[in-house]
C-alpha cells in the first residue's frame, strides 16, 4: 500500500531505522544509574549513592550557527560532542558533575548517515564526561528546514553538594585570576567567523587559512573543549571561589556573571598571546580590539577565581591543558578592564 505520509515527506520505516542504527551508540553511555531502555516515553535516572544533599543543576543549549559549518563540509560527527562539552561547561561552573543528557534532533528529511554522525558525537562527548545519553526526539518536518540542514538541541543534568556549590559569592577583592586555554573558537561567534572567512576574505571550506595553520574546515569545526577534568583537578589544589565559562560575550561579559557585588576584575591582555585565528579574524575583518573581547574566548575557555593565597599551588594540579593566570579581583560595580 502507498504511504500517503511518506509522499507528503515524512518516513516513519526510515525514522525507525535511523533509531536502530544509533541504539547501540546510546546504549554504550549508560551507567548504572539508568533505569529506562532506549525507546521508552521518558529517560529514568537514579540518584548516584553516596549522595548527602544534592542539588540539581541544569542547563540547555543548541548547536547554533556554527551547524552551518558541518551543512558545508559534510562532517556531522563533531556537532554533537560540542553540544555536550558546552553543557558540561554551563554546569560545571557551579561545581556540578554531569548526570545524563537528553538531546534533540529536528530535520526536514531524514539523510542516510547524518542522525548516525550526530549522535556518534553526542555519545562521544557523554562517555568522555562520564554522562548518560538516556533519550532524545527525532523530528523530522518536511518544508519546516532547508534541503540538507537540520537542528540541534541538548539538555543536561547535573549534581552537586550544597556544601560544594562554586557560586562566586566568596570571591573578594585581591583574589587571583587564572584562565584554561581554548581550543578555538567553540561555539561562539560563528556568525562574525562566517563572514569575515567566506564573504571578505573568499575562501573555501578546504581552503588553507594563511597564517594559522590549518584548514578552514578544521579550525572552524575544532571541537569545544569540556573542562571537567580540569576543574576537578584544580579543586584538589585550591579553594575555587569562582569559574566563568567564556562563551558569547567572552571574558567581558561571561566573568561578571560570577561577582558579587562591589568587585570587578582587571585582565592582562599580556598574560597570553592572542592564538592566530583569532589574530587573523580580527585583521582581515577590521574588527576593532573590544569587539573581539566581546564576540569571541580569544583563546581561553574558562577562567577560575581563587584567593591569591593559593595561587602557588594551581600550576600543581593534573592537566591536559596547563592554566595561566591572567588578571585579579579588584574593586568596583561588576566590571571587566582589560589593561
Amino acid at each position: 500500500m502507498r504511504s500517503k505520509y511518506k509522499d507528503s515527506g515524512v518516513d516513519i520505516d526510515a525514522a525507525g531505522r535511523a533509531r536502530k542504527g544509533i541504539g547501540e551508540l546510546v546504549r554504550g553511555t549508560f551507567r548504572k544509574e539508568v533505569l529506562s531502555q532506549i525507546g521508552n516515553f521518558g529517560g529514568r535516572f537514579t540518584m548516584p549513592e553516596g549522595r548527602r544533599e544534592p542539588v540539581l543543576v541544569a542547563s540547555i543549549d543548541g548547536g547554533g550557527t556554527k551547524l552551518r559549518r558541518a551543512f558545508m563540509t559534510g562532517r556531522h560527527d563533531t556537532v554533537g560532542e560540542d553540544l555536550v562539552n558546552h553543557c558540561v561547561n554551563d554546569i560545571l561552573v557551579q561545581g556540578a558533575e554531569p548526570l545524563f543528557f537528553l538531546d534533540y534532533f529536528g530535520c526536514g528529511k531524514l539523510e542516510g548517515g547524518v542522525i548516525e554522525a550526530v549522535v556518534a558525537g553526542l555519545a562521544r562527548g557523554c562517555s568522555t564526561n562520564g554522562c548518560a545519553l538516556i533519550g532524545g526526539e527525532t523530528a523530522e518536518m518536511p518544508g519546516f528546514y532547508a534541503e540538507g540542514e537540520y537542528d540541534l538541541a541538548g539538555c543536561i543534568i547535573g549534581a552537586v553538594e550544597r556544601r560544594e556549590l562554586i557560586t562566586g559569592e566568596r570571591i573578594v577583592t585581591g583574589d587571583a585570576v587564572w584562565a584554561f586555554p581554548s581550543s578555538g573558537l567553540h561555539t561562539n561567534g560563528y556568525s562574525l567567523a562566517r563572514k569575515i572567512v567566506f564573504e571578505e576574505a573568499g575562501l573555501s571550506t578546504g581552503d588553507e587559512m594563511p597564517g594559522v595553520g590549518g584548514t578552514v574546515a578544521d579550525l572552524l569545526l575544532e571541537v569545544h573543549r569540556s573542562y571537567l577534568p580540569e576543574v576537578r583537578s584544580l579543586r584538589k589544589v585550591a579553594d575555587v571561589r569562582g569559574l566563568a565559562h567564556i562563551t558569547g560575550g567572552g571574558l567581558i561579559d561571561n566573568i561578571p556573571r560570577i561577582l558579587p557585588e562591589g568587585r570587578g576584575v582587571e585582565i592582562d591582555l599580556s598574560a597570553w598571546e592572542t592564538p592566530p585565528l583569532f589574530r587573523y579574524l580580527a585583521e582581515k575583518g577590521g574588527v576593532e580590539d573590544l569587539e573581539m573581547h566581546r564576540v569571541f574566548n580569544m583563546g581561553i575557555g574558562m577562567v577560575a577565581i581563587v584567593p591569591e593565597a593559593d595561587s602557588g599551588q594551581v600550576p600543581e594540579g593534573d592537566y591536559r591543558w596547563k592554566p595561566f593566570r591572567i588578571g585579579r579581583v579588584s574593586e568596583g560595580t561588576g566590571g571587566v578592564e582589560l589593561v
